[in-house]
């Protein structure tokens, strides 16, 4: 498959910060990357150098099968759209378009065919006279990529581009971008801190943490495979539990934790008795009963009080403190209305399967 960017052994550092870890990937053609991680972790000066508006110190990046050595951002076939836009208010959305064809001294009657084109693609067919102030949040969106698209490039990338949109908008905007991604075929490369933005709208993601890539997959096996207790903390919602191992049984594990509670959890590390683990047990892979004869035969279970009832719709979950030892476990409730009259202060049991629960060694930082 032809690689449209080629990130090889890069690593960017100011003064005693290594931003970005000889970091070396590539982006298939046709394909939504997303890169995902917190603040500070590196994602943005990795775009800026792919960009060309910063020069790594070592490595090198290909866009298109060609070295971007010293070649100067305007001279890359890559266009970037900015979370703040970057659109001129002075003027009009289809000269906003037109600007770079304008600056490649193309013809003013093939801007004014290809502008229409884009705006018309994008959904905003007959655009062209209004001002950009004229315009909700999500047609700015649209003309920022129309103004970019339009440059046929090989490579768009995209600065955390829905930020600064309420949630609704936002929510909106995702399938919209996906959709455009998918009608145009042109490679994106999406930056975010937001793992719902890259879990959706995503063919593969890297995570990101201290300059280096801790995992790259499809948002499926990022969430149900994660290769490190940093991914397994970052992507979805998980109850993290520390403890020391007490019995190895095959890839299954019984750890102890401080506070004294037992449970099980499969661990593809190399583990033995004494060992310090951290556990993750996604809130929907816990099943709840009003008693143990509820719950699937064979399954460890708890005894617990519900401390709060969170109500979010399809996306409702429950805050439960096991009895004796007080840990707080986040459990989603089912969508079929069956425990739509739980109370708080309730006493409840729960269990998992320990296959879907999922362990590493204490300290594992994914190196």
């Amino acid at each position: 498959m032809d690689q449209d960017l080629e990130v090889d052994r890069v690593s960017k550092r100011y003064n005693a910060h290594l931003a970005v870890d000889a970091l070396s990937f590539a982006v298939p053609h046709g394909s939504f990357f997303s890169i995902l991680g917190p603040s500070g972790c590196g994602k943005t000066t990795l775009l800026r150098l792919i960009a060309g508006f910063l020069e790594p110190d070592s490595g090198d990046v290909r866009i298109g099968g060609h070295s971007m050595r010293g070649v100067s951002p305007n001279r890359r076939p890559v266009n970037m759209v900015f979370q703040n836009l970057a659109l001129f208010p002075m003027m009009s959305v289809g000269e906003n378009v037109g600007y770079g064809l304008a600056r490649r001294d193309i013809a003013s009657t093939e801007i004014r065919n290809r502008v229409a084109a884009m705006l018309k693609r994008v959904g905003l067919p007959g655009a062209e006279g209004k001002r950009v102030d004229q315009l909700s949040g999500g047609q700015k969106q649209r003309v920022a990529i129309a103004r970019s698209l339009v440059l046929e490039p090989t490579l768009l990338l995209l600065d955390e581009p829905l930020g600064a949109l309420d949630l609704k908008l936002r929510e909106h905007m995702k399938i919209e971008l996906k959709q455009l991604q998918a009608d145009f075929g042109t490679t994106f490369v999406y930056i975010t801190h937001d793992q719902s933005e890259a879990l959706v709208l995503s063919d593969r993601v890297a995570v990101m943490s201290a300059g280096r890539f801790e995992q790259i997959g499809t948002p499926q096996e990022l969430y149900y495979a994660p290769h490190t207790a940093f991914v397994a903390g970052f992507v979805g919602a998980n109850n993290r539990l520390s403890g020391t191992v007490q019995r190895v049984d095959g890839d299954i594990i019984e750890l102890h934790t401080a506070q004294g509670l037992a449970l099980h959890a499969r661990c593809t590390e190399h583990v033995v008795a004494g060992n310090e683990v951290e556990a993750f047990v996604r809130p929907e892979v816990v099943g709840l009963a009003r008693d143990a004869a509820g719950l699937a035969t064979g399954t460890p279970y708890y005894t617990g009080r519900i401390e709060s009832l969170l109500f979010d719709g399809a996306n409702s979950t429950v805050l439960v403190r096991e009895q004796p030892t007080n840990t707080e476990f986040r459990i989603a409730l089912p969508q079929t209305g069956q425990f739509a009259d739980l109370r708080e202060s309730e006493m409840i049991v729960f269990g998992f399967d320990p296959e879907r629960a999922i362990s590493f060694r204490g300290g594992n930082d994914g190196r």
